[in-house]
């Protein structure tokens, strides 16, 4: 393990192409990417080259070839279906994507709750993420995977935000799975459009955090009241909760670094960014590059 963290990138800006076959090909992403001159690339599970299995190989090869590695599996495994067979199906999708993280080379896989839905109960979500959760443990732990459980905002593709948004939910859920292999993906931009404070749920699970996803966020026109009465019932994101160049939105990242310090995190942090081209990217990559020497120097 490295004694400071290391910095990967997600084509944030760029999923729909990536996921849609024949309009931006895997191979176009990374060799974009070497503009950021940074460690790793962070996947995710539905890009359209990755649904043949015997591409798995060639595409860490490729990744490989440029000096970077592929730290991470972005997932959104909805674990909250109130259907038992419609949840067993999503850990079998999850546990698919735990094999082919494992065989691009990654060291994590991304886990999520799943979509608030308006017939569960708390209690019910609850039982039910655990239930799942753990239930991919056993293969993350064979192929040496670490599952990691980020507070999310919401999926591009679903129409409700994540069941465990919420602070309280989400520290609750973090505390009720004890494992080696499983942890927590901190973004601090997905607090904010909880309307909490960063700050405030990485004091409560800084000893679980691992990753980072790094990305910043602006308000376009609107504010984090109508955000919250605005994001249940429509597939993506509210228009006006913008991605931006980190460092120049609303997020804190010398308090959060100095918290991250304390801990002795050393994880991966990977840049959320790109909607606006891959200038943003490499503004990005440069600002994190510089807090990270100037904290863990």
């Amino acid at each position: 393990m490295s004694d400071k963290p290391k910095i990967a990138a997600f084509p944030k800006g760029w999923i729909r192409d990536l996921v849609a076959p024949d309009k931006l090909s895997i191979y176009e992403w990374i060799d974009m990417s070497q503009a950021m001159g940074i460690e790793g690339l962070e996947m995710y599970n539905n890009f359209a080259d990755f649904k043949d299995e015997a591409n798995w190989p060639k595409i860490r090869k490729y990744v490989e070839a440029t000096g970077m590695v592929i730290p991470m599996m972005c997932c959104s495994p909805d674990f909250t279906i109130p259907d038992a067979a419609g949840r067993k199906k999503e850990v079998e999708k999850e546990i698919a994507s735990i094999r082919m993280s494992a065989e691009l080379g990654a060291q994590y896989c991304r886990v999520l709750s799943g979509q608030r839905r308006k017939t569960i109960t708390r209690e019910e979500g609850l039982g039910y993420v655990v239930d799942s959760i753990e239930a991919c443990l056993p293969e993350a732990e064979r192929l040496g995977i670490t599952l990691i459980l980020e507070n999310h905002y919401k999926d591009d593709f679903w129409t409700e935000p994540e069941f465990a948004q919420m602070m309280d939910v989400f520290v609750e859920l973090v505390g009720r799975i004890d494992s080696p292999w499983f942890g927590v993906n901190f973004d601090p931009s997905n607090a904010i459009a909880a309307g909490e404070e960063p700050l405030d749920l990485l004091e409560r699970v800084k000893h679980r955090v691992l990753t980072v996803g790094a990305s910043d966020r602006h308000l376009a026109g609107g504010s984090i009241e109508e955000l919250r009465k605005l994001e249940g019932g429509t597939a993506g994101y509210v228009s006006f909760f913008k991605h931006g160049v980190i460092g120049q939105g609303l997020n804190d990242y010398d308090a959060i670094f100095t918290i991250l310090k304390s801990v002795g995190f050393t994880g991966w942090v990977s840049i959320e960014d790109g909607v606006d081209g891959m200038q943003n990217m490499i503004d990005s990559a440069e600002f994190l590059k510089e807090k990270i020497t100037k904290h863990w120097r």
